[in-house]
């Protein structure tokens, strides 16, 4: 008997004791667990200088044009209508300053498909004309095309529409 007295009196001071800590507990006020964790100090303040920024393109299409052949200058005759084996030319004039600029073309198909999509950098503080060539070994089949320009991803000019025949 005196053995299950011990394991009795043990148990029910383990027992006492875990009541007592659960009672002196401080109350703490509820927390969001998807809350950001609270800051007991002010961010320090920044010193030297601020870190470099990217630079964005400063750059607005002021024409595309889309031609056969393309004259010292880079201008390109406007041309609606193209042989199946002729190079298109999208010119794409700019003005304003950019460094690294991604300018690119895109000619779509009658039926929504891309038939061609290139790039070319652009690095420039002034008026600029930047031309990507399109060239199909086995001949642009018959139909309407449309070129679309972009800068570094975005829409810029105005979308031309021509044909092969």
């Amino acid at each position: 008997m005196t053995r299950t007295n011990t394991l009795r009196n043990g148990l029910l001071v383990a027992l006492l004791g875990s009541v007592a800590l659960v009672g002196c507990k401080k109350n703490e006020p509820a927390t969001d667990v998807n809350a950001p964790p609270a800051t007991d100090t002010a961010p320090a303040p920044m010193t030297g200088a601020p870190p470099p920024m990217a630079e964005a393109a400063s750059v607005n299409v002021s024409s595309v044009t889309v031609g056969k052949t393309a004259a010292a200058d880079k201008s390109v005759a406007t041309s609606a209508l193209f042989a199946p084996q002729d190079e298109i030319i999208v010119s794409v004039r700019t003005d304003g300053t950019a460094n690294n600029a991604n300018v690119g073309a895109k000619l779509t198909f009658q039926d929504g498909q891309v038939a061609g999509e290139q790039s070319a950098a652009l690095n420039t503080t002034g008026a600029e004309t930047t031309n990507i060539s399109f060239k199909n070994a086995n001949g642009w089949p018959a139909g309407k095309y449309r070129a679309e320009v972009m800068v570094d991803g975005k829409a810029a000019g105005t979308p031309q529409e021509f044909e092969v025949k």
